[in-house]
């Protein structure tokens, strides 16, 4: 009885704090919608600023991203880091199907970097999502990125590709998000003006002064920070229900996340809409994933957005148990809107014409120093796989290292079909980037639509990638083979 009184007393005086911390600071930020809330009671803490968005008009995004390195905050501290615009977590592209992004790049660092656009269903050619080029130390580079009109709705990201580089520069601040709007119309008309916010996952290590950048270890100790903040507070009313889109745009490192009392109810997953809405109490994020889910408000205190203790195998990381924000439920109670069920329309690969069967192989030495794709590493003039548009192939992607690796392929998203045999939900079968479990494999299906050209497969734990977990594809139009090419087994 004692402990039970003792946490009826920690509650109210939470509900209480709540209460006074809304009345004294207002309410709502700009942005899409109302935002922030209260500190907890054991910690007060700033409220969630959702990042700064550049918006397309008329369907066009013009933009200047600029590379530099600036002491910047991150969390509650000031640190040197490699950043876009001069922000760790710098602007959300909001785009439509059919925009066309014009995006200037400027370098002002002292080494090569480059543009990702990771997710989006564009060309790998120039000026478009070309990762092979590499922009000089004070060079520009103008990409042009046409999405075409059926373009998945949902959330993507931006980051550096750079050869061998890649890991050092987006754990040193080069990430941001992308939206493709249009998920608000498969909601129902009670749900279509609900608070959005974005959950941008990125972690940093500290030396000295700055961002930790290289060597990097995978499982040493990092900050984990939402939108560069270190357990912002977020508001929501009882029986509310947000829109948070969650994406894990850091280097390598995975998330488990939980919200206690609450489920996440996924409505996309990778940029692309479900078939039909599904519900968890945990999600697991591997590193380049990202999901979009309802979450809502239950009854008034406070709770932890956290990241639960996950492994990824005996060779891999132990990552630890994390708080991630602070959920403070408070304020005028709503009465709670039905959420859907069946929700948006999407291609099933299911029947489709298998055109070609692929393998891939993930492995690596002993040490976890060097890691191979069928046995090769990286080689950016070498083409290790061929497919030819207009056709769908079925990729079998098997594990054979012991820890878990983050499969991600460019240009064309893909269908899940197994992991380990079990199929996968045919509702919720679109991804970009897919966890495979150590000795373990999963297949999907790719149907090649719309672009050709050079491009990448890789696992997108990037240190992983940087030291050689990265393979070239080549999309080649019905009529032939590229020069070079060796036809991937």
């Amino acid at each position: 009885m004692t402990r039970s009184r003792s946490a009826a007393a920690r509650l109210a005086t939470g509900l209480a704090l709540a209460l006074a911390w809304l009345a004294g600071c207002g309410h709502g930020l700009s942005g899409t919608g109302p935002q922030g809330g209260p500190a907890s009671p054991a910690v007060a803490g700033p409220r969630l600023q959702d990042p700064p968005e550049l918006v397309s008009h008329d369907g066009l995004l013009r933009a200047t991203v600029i590379v530099e390195r600036r002491k910047v905050r991150v969390g509650d501290r000031r640190l040197w880091a490699t950043t876009y615009n001069g922000m760790y977590m710098p602007p959300t592209l909001r785009v439509r199907p059919g925009d066309r992004i014009d995006l200037t790049m400027i370098n002002r660092i002292d080494e090569d970097t480059n543009l990702h656009v990771h997710g989006l269903h564009v060309s790998p050619r120039s000026p478009s999502d070309d990762i092979f080029l590499a922009i000089k130390d004070n060079r520009s580079y103008h990409y042009v990125y046409r999405l075409p009109r059926n373009h998945p709705t949902g959330t993507y990201w931006y980051h550096s590709h750079a050869d061998m580089m890649s890991a050092a520069q987006v754990a040193g601040g080069e990430s941001g998000v992308i939206v493709v709007e249009g998920l608000r119309q498969y909601l129902p008309p009670s749900l279509r003006g609900i608070t959005e916010h974005t959950i941008a996952l990125k972690d940093f290590q500290v030396e000295g002064d700055a961002i930790k950048t290289h060597p990097l270890s995978i499982g040493a100790v990092t900050n984990r920070t939402v939108n560069g903040q270190e357990n912002p507070v977020i508001g929501i009313r009882p029986g509310e229900t947000h829109l948070w889109r969650l994406a894990n745009i850091g280097a390598n490192i995975y998330y488990k996340l939980h919200l206690p009392g609450h489920r996440f109810h996924v409505i996309a997953q990778d940029g692309h809409p479900v078939r039909r809405v599904w519900a968890a109490d945990t999600l697991v994020i591997a590193a380049g994933a990202r999901y979009d889910v309802l979450v809502r408000g239950g009854s008034p205190g406070t709770t932890r957005l956290e990241t639960l203790a996950y492994d990824t195998g005996k060779a891999g990381n132990r990552f630890p148990r994390a708080d991630l924000a602070t959920l403070v439920t408070a304020g005028t109670p709503v009465r709670p809107a039905a959420l859907p069920s069946a929700f948006a329309p999407n291609e099933d690969l299911s029947h489709t014409t298998i055109a070609a069967r692929k393998t891939v192989v993930f492995t690596e030495n002993t040490a976890g120093t060097v890691f191979y794709i069928n046995g090769r590493t990286y080689d950016p003039r070498r083409n290790d796989f061929t497919s030819v548009l207009g056709t769908v192939e079925e990729w079998t992607v098997r594990n054979d290292s012991d820890e878990e690796h983050s499969f991600h392929v460019h240009t064309n998203q893909f269908q899940l079909m197994s992991t380990n045999g079990r199929p996968h939900p045919p509702s919720r079968r679109w991804f970009d980037t897919v966890n495979v479990p150590a000795r373990g494999s999963v297949v999907v299906r790719i149907a090649f639509q719309d672009f050709t050209g050079r491009t990448v497969l890789h696992c997108h734990i990037l240190n992983h990638e940087d030291m050689g977990m990265m393979a070239v594809l080549d999309i080649v139009r019905p009529s032939g083979r590229s020069r070079g090419e060796s036809r991937g087994k």
